[in-house]
């Protein structure tokens, strides 16, 4: 039997049985869904329903997956479908050095069964020699997800990123080698630039180096090596031949290229695949791969254009996050490829499940703090959205006129058209435990007796604030603020430590949220810096639920060394809270940016601690 929640409300939605029987609405009408498609839950104009009824929903009902996507036996170097692309998601490496975007280990691990769940080919965990937490981190998400293997088969690679020396390399392998699919992915610099200024080596000592740490690797049972050479694409044509030619002869298996800077043209960047692809001595033996970076906004179309010429792996990452202007987003790729890739790329194809891409974008985005901008591709807030008279006349009277993608195969409901419950969202990604369901029982009922309608997006929002919440340290009980013309605002705080006892504050500020902000201060003691303070609305309307998210910086103590260049780094943390009332929700916002912090400080105040690399390999 399938486990269930029964919530009272001023509506009367549905009855929701197992997953094996039919959908039941309130009324003779029977609804039976074929089971290779799921189910989209019907909603009601609120005036069609009794007044007084209850909705029962089901915590383990969700939709039938869509049937499994094609996808050719995994061979390192090697695919046996030349149409084939591989998805290499860096969303976890790269993607993390995005200013402001610190991830915890369980972070990370969520972001990576996730991934697995959207399939993609391979996951670059992190760097674990960087530190020890990214090393934990990359081992946990070896051992779980890198042996989850499913019923088709597949089984996402997990990657490790390295430098080329021998401590980098060793601890990769370390970290990965547990995974069923285990990867090293080490690179060096052959740009001119970097030679000369970061380097100060020869191209014969790098030629040396690459050729002799791609052995390494190999020598240490990992039959999966990519070698990336680091700013490729400023790099000289004729040494870039040899050297690859050589690692190809070490063992490499993948040779990645990457637009370290984001400098190409499309065209450019197409054909310097293309030219490797000809002139590199034992090509034939190994896959190609792109990693683009957007600094002149172009990442998304190198990566095609690279794709075009012949590579077979794009390495990616979720709402195109990653150091300076990000990377290439995987959403943009992966759709490209989906709407396009038949008639106009030759037939190209991946193995991803569209329609987890929208629960992996609102995962990244709320366990990063990052928010998307309104017209961000694909997944950004005005993605489907339709203002123009002339747009809506059209989309009334067929949707192709004015979509080329359905936001449905993306996993959007229409919000007209959904009606979504608690197990489906287990199906979009949401893991979700009896106590967060407890929780969230009693947020929708409180957001239902206030709300004349509690939409999807409504939904999602108290789950997701829920859900992607870091270790508690501390914990909101109560919260009242006085505020307006008359006088100082004034806020009486009571948090709950994680030793359970309660702890009450009052101040005074300019603003509720300052004084807010303030009482607070004054329990936990951790003098920071507020660097960033935003709030959206989750719906339209005076009572749309808001979502708050925060940026701040220790005062002290949260510092680290970068272990290239040795330069010390202040870290940056990032909170999320959602909530009708807006004052809660900033306090809920600067409490898990709060406990953010004092999980990296707890982890590191008793040894010295390693940046991640900022590197775009």
């Amino acid at each position: 039997m399938a486990s269930s929640i029964l919530i009272s409300s001023k509506f009367s939605p549905f009855h929701f049985p197992s997953p094996k029987s039919s959908l039941f609405l309130p009324s003779p009408t029977s609804l039976h869904f074929p089971s290779s498609n799921p189910p989209h839950f019907p909603s009601f104009p609120p005036r069609s329903l009794p007044k007084a009824k209850s909705l029962l929903i089901s915590s383990s009902l969700a939709p039938t997956p869509p049937t499994p996507l094609r996808r050719p036996l995994y061979i390192p170097n090697h695919i046996p479908d030349p149409n084939y692309v591989r998805i290499f998601d860096t969303t976890l490496r790269d993607g993390e050095q995005s200013p402001g975007a610190t991830l915890t280990s369980k972070e990370k691990l969520d972001i990576a069964r996730q991934l697995a769940k959207l399939g993609v080919d391979i996951i670059e965990a992190g760097f674990p020699a960087a530190s020890k937490d990214d090393f934990e981190a990359v081992t946990a998400i070896a051992k779980e997800v890198g042996n989850a293997e499913d019923e088709n088969g597949y089984v996402p690679v997990i990657c490790g990123l390295s430098r080329c020396n021998e401590k980098d390399i060793k601890a990769a392998w370390e970290a990965v080698k547990y995974a069923k699919r285990p990867r090293i992915h080490t690179f060096i610099a052959t740009s001119g630039i970097h030679l000369e200024y970061k380097l100060r080596k020869s191209k014969e000592e790098v030629l040396d180096i690459a050729r002799s740490m791609v052995r390494f690797a190999r020598s240490l049972g990992c039959n999966d090596v990519e070698f990336s050479p680091e700013d490729a694409g400023r790099s000289d044509r004729e040494f870039l031949y040899e050297i690859l030619g050589e690692v190809i002869k070490a063992g490499a298996t993948t040779l990645n290229i990457p637009d370290t800077v984001g400098i190409t043209m499309p065209s450019e960047f197409g054909q310097l695949i293309a030219d490797i692809k000809a002139n590199t001595p034992g090509i034939e033996n190994v896959i190609i791969s792109t990693h683009c970076q957007n600094d002149l906004g172009l990442s998304t179309a190198n990566t095609l254009a690279g794709a075009c010429a012949g590579a077979r792996q794009v390495e990616v990452t979720i709402n195109g996050i990653g150091e300076r202007a990000g990377n290439a987003s995987l959403e943009e790729v992966v759709m490209a490829i989906k709407c396009r890739g038949e008639h106009v790329l030759g037939g190209l194809y991946t193995g991803i499940n569209t329609q987890h891409i929208v629960m992996s974008s609102k995962m990244v985005e709320d366990y990063t703090g990052l928010h998307i901008q309104p017209h961000k591709a694909i997944v950004g807030a005005n993605a489907f959205a339709h203002e123009s008279g002339i747009h809506q006349d059209g989309m009334l009277k067929h949707k192709g006129t004015y979509e080329i993608i359905s936001p449905e195969d993306i996993g959007l409901e229409r919000s007209n058209e959904a009606g979504i419950v608690l197990g489906k969202l287990r199906w979009l990604g949401y893991e979700l435990d009896d106590e967060q369901l407890g929780n969230i029982f009693w947020r929708f009922k409180a957001v239902a007796e206030q709300k004349k309608r509690v939409t999807d997006a409504d939904l999602i929002a108290l789950v997701s604030d829920e859900v992607f919440q870091p270790e508690v340290v501390w914990k909101l009980h109560d919260l009242q603020v006085t505020c307006g013309t008359l006088g100082l605002s004034t806020a009486t705080v009571k948090l709950i430590g994680a030793d359970g006892e309660e702890h009450v504050a009052c101040s005074v500020g300019t603003g509720p949220v300052d004084s807010a902000y303030k009482a607070i201060d004054l329990i936990t003691k951790e003098p920071v810096t507020l660097l960033e303070y935003s709030m959206n609305a989750v719906t339209e309307g005076i009572d749309a639920i808001a979502t708050t998210r925060v940026l701040i910086r220790a005062e002290k103590s949260c510092i680290s060394t970068n272990i290239l260049t040795g330069e010390i780094v202040q870290r940056t943390f990032s909170g999320t809270g959602a909530g009708m009332d807006i004052v809660v929700s900033s306090v809920k916002a600067y409490i898990g940016a709060l406990n953010k912090m004092l999980g990296f400080k707890e982890q590191y105040q008793t040894k010295a601690s390693i940046e991640r690399t900022p590197v775009s390999a």
